[in-house]
């Protein structure tokens, strides 16, 4: 269950600001109070703070616009420039849920009128999750005239979508100048749902008289306790336009939204490291093998060609060469080369082996090698083996000192 910290600000920034906490139930937490408004933002906490503003400040109109989001944002001014009485770059537009009928609930405010709101809050250690103007806060009651008298205020909606508040005038007046009495208006509520403070009820008796004569019904409420714990209750419940949007939308708080997350973060990035390293080192082994592996290679060369010192930077090309050389046809190289690569990979995986000499001749590769056991003569054996194009077989072992040498010959399986 969420709950909400509602203030009301006086049109005077002088004057003292009335809050209470609800919850969205329409359940009052607190009785409301009355005082600076710093001593509100106390309450604050946890809770998400909604600010009702002067309704007089603001005035309500509806649209019926099919764009949204930034469409429609942009489509706002040019829909109301003439029923605006300012021009549209001194205003500021905002929209609200979709009514009932399908039209767009829209409030018009000043930019000056909005920093000042939001100046008078950020002093106090505001941050407001909602600006709605107040009588918002007076329900759209389907089939019902909706009023609120707070001492010489009256806010009215009429159930649809019309919404307004003024001053200085009775609530006969506010029925008469929208038509309720008139004979064309066949589809106008005549039911009155009527919150008052006590003086204006009784300030207002004769009217009430006079439209229960006129109307179908008039339901007068009191609210003792003044009109905020009534408009409170209903934007808790998300009715409301809210002003911030646009320019003056919430900003998203990318680092409250990675706080939760950041020991995750900080994990991921260590299993990044540590996976970057193992391949780097897995990178080095293989470097080091293909060096060792080169080395074998180019020492049996420069047995073969003990004049020719130059590097040797192609190995294909070298064995072509000798092939050639030797009036053996160059297509051997595809037979040599992958047996030696199968014969690298056995040696890595069988420490202590080590190569003597290599010699190749019509398709057959005589390995002569020394290793610390039989077992491992074996395993090398079996894991040039394993391979499906090449065969191995151990030729000849002989024991000198704490070694074992052997012959192993290699070639193509079949042949």
């Amino acid at each position: 269950m969420a709950e909400f910290l509602v203030i009301r600000l006086d049109d005077d920034p002088e004057a003292p600001a009335a809050w209470i906490v609800v919850d969205d139930n329409g359940t009052r937490r607190s009785a409301p109070s009355t005082g600076p408004l710093d001593h509100a933002a106390r309450l604050a906490g946890d809770r998400s703070v909604i600010v009702l503003v002067s309704a007089e400040e603001t005035t309500t109109f509806t649209v019926d616009l099919p764009a949204r989001g930034a469409r429609l944002r942009a489509a706002l001014p040019f829909a109301l420039e003439e029923q605006v009485a300012d021009e549209v770059e001194n205003l500021h537009f905002a929209s609200g849920k979709r009514l009932p009928n399908g039209k767009l609930p829209v409030v018009t405010v000043t930019h000056e009128r909005m920093q000042s709101w939001l100046e008078r809050l950020d002093a106090a250690g505001i941050m407001p999750a909602q600006i709605v103007p107040e009588h918002h806060g007076l329900a759209l009651v389907p089939n019902t005239l909706s009023m609120l008298a707070a001492d010489d205020l009256l806010m009215f909606n009429d159930g649809v979508d019309t919404q307004f508040a003024i001053r200085g005038v009775g609530p006969l007046e506010v029925l008469e100048s929208i038509g309720v009495f008139d004979d064309d208006e066949e589809d106008t509520s005549r039911h009155l749902l009527v919150y008052s403070e006590p003086a204006p009820a009784k300030q207002y008796e004769a009217d009430w008289a006079e439209l229960r004569q006129a109307l179908d019904s008039v339901d007068i409420n009191l609210i003792s306790d003044g009109p905020l714990s009534k408009l409170a209750v209903t934007v808790a419940s998300g009715v409301g336009v809210n002003l911030l949007q646009g320019a003056y939308g919430e900003r998203t708080d990318f680092g409250a939204l990675f706080r939760p997350w950041r020991f995750a973060a900080a994990l991921l990035l260590s299993l990044g490291v540590v996976g970057l390293l193992a391949k780097g080192v897995d990178y080095y082994r293989l470097v080091a093998e293909e060096t060792a592996l080169k080395q074998q290679f180019t020492e049996e060369y420069r047995r073969l060609r003990p004049s020719d010192t130059r590097e040797i930077v192609d190995p294909v090309g070298t064995v072509d060469s000798i092939s050639r050389s030797v009036g053996r046809p160059s297509s051997a190289a595809p037979v040599f080369l992958p047996s030696i690569e199968q014969l690298a990979s056995a040696l890595a995986a069988n420490e202590g082996a080590e190569v003597s000499v290599i010699t190749y001749r019509a398709g057959v590769i005589d390995v002569r090698l020394s290793a610390p056991d039989v077992t491992t003569l074996d395993n090398i054996e079996k894991s040039v083996s394993e391979s499906s194009r090449f065969e191995a077989n151990i030729r000849s072992t002989d024991r000198v000192g704490e070694r074992i040498n052997s012959q192993i010959q290699i070639r193509e399986a079949g042949t």
